[in-house]
């Protein structure tokens, strides 16, 4: 009998702690992820950008993962290596790879808001793949309106950039986040389908650790480690890479796969019409970063159009 009486008590707390820890992560994807896009424009002053990721994926996967097999976490196999060889290389690579790279010209704030438009492709991906039915006109036309509000922000010039080298190169930074959104929600997308491991902390560990090698290598090609001078690299640039560390590896990608996986990549993807409000405002307060007009209309439809196309999912 007692036992009977503590069975529905104990799912009960377990279900209550399960909730507490999904807010918490939520929470953590909404605020901490808002401001590591500063941290990262300040960091890629003094770091080689690509090499930048690759330390900072080392130190956070390497770490995270050594601890989790100290406390018990049984070893991956072989496959599961590989699926996060591919689910790693895509969101860590391919998508905050590219993003560091960017930022060396694109604003912290420009950025947020760019990326901000990966939920649109989470609805036009698996309908276009026939994996989903098509959208609803409400959300096709949220997705039209997105997509407007990334061509404002894009095809718009910056102060001083004009149309020589630097207004070229902000340019195609700008349009290489469109490719780092849409390698993260693919990855997003596929996680669920690839045999990673059930506990979110043992898989995030794993992507970063594969992470980090694929990055590394990308960083050689680049040229990146020829230039590199551990000497140059500031108190600020150490302090902005501890907190891409500790806060946006660690506490904000951990918290992103923990909803990934336990509220699904709908809405996971909600952070994207908070992370960039928080980018902005910072990266106007602490680095100056100019807010014109013309960003302000973009940002007002990006955000917008993504809220309304993740809600209007969410209900169907």
């Amino acid at each position: 009998m007692t036992a009977e009486a503590a069975g529905p008590d104990s799912s009960k707390a377990a279900s209550s702690h399960s909730k507490t820890w999904l807010l918490v992560a939520f929470a953590t994807v909404y605020v901490v992820w808002g401001s590591t896009y500063l941290a990262i424009r300040i960091a890629v002053e003094h770091w080689p950008p690509l090499w930048l990721a690759a330390v900072r994926f080392a130190i956070a996967g390497c770490g995270l993962y050594a601890v989790l097999r100290l406390r018990g976490a049984p070893a991956p196999g072989w496959r599961a290596w590989l699926a996060a060889t591919v689910v790693g290389g895509l969101m860590l690579g391919g998508g905050n790879g590219t993003v560091c790279w960017a930022e060396q010209w694109v604003p912290s704030g420009e950025t947020a808001l760019i990326l901000s438009a990966g939920p649109l492709w989470t609805v036009v991906l698996p309908w276009i793949f026939r994996r989903a039915k098509a959208p609803r006109p409400l959300v096709a036309l949220g997705v039209v309106v997105g997509l407007a509000g990334v061509a404002v922000l894009i095809g718009g010039g910056a102060p001083g950039a004009g149309a020589g080298a630097g207004g070229r190169a902000l340019l195609f930074g700008r349009l290489s986040l469109l490719g780092a959104s849409l390698s993260w929600v693919i990855g997003s997308l596929i996680q669920h389908r690839l045999p990673l491991p059930k506990a979110a902390a043992l898989a995030t560990a794993m992507e970063m650790v594969v992470a980090a090698p694929l990055l590394a290598l990308a960083s050689l090609v680049h040229g990146d480690l020829a230039r590199f001078q551990l000497a140059a690299i500031t108190p600020g640039a150490w302090a902005a890479l501890a907190y891409l560390v500790v806060f946006g590896s660690l506490a904000g990608f951990g918290s992103y796969t923990y909803v990934l996986v336990h509220a699904g990549p709908t809405r996971a993807s909600t952070g994207a019409f908070v992370n960039p409000l928080i980018a902005v405002i910072l990266g106007a307060a602490v680095a100056g970063e100019a807010m014109g007009a013309r960003t302000g209309i973009a940002a007002a439809m990006i955000i917008a159009a993504v809220a309304g196309v993740i809600l209007g999912t969410a209900r169907r």
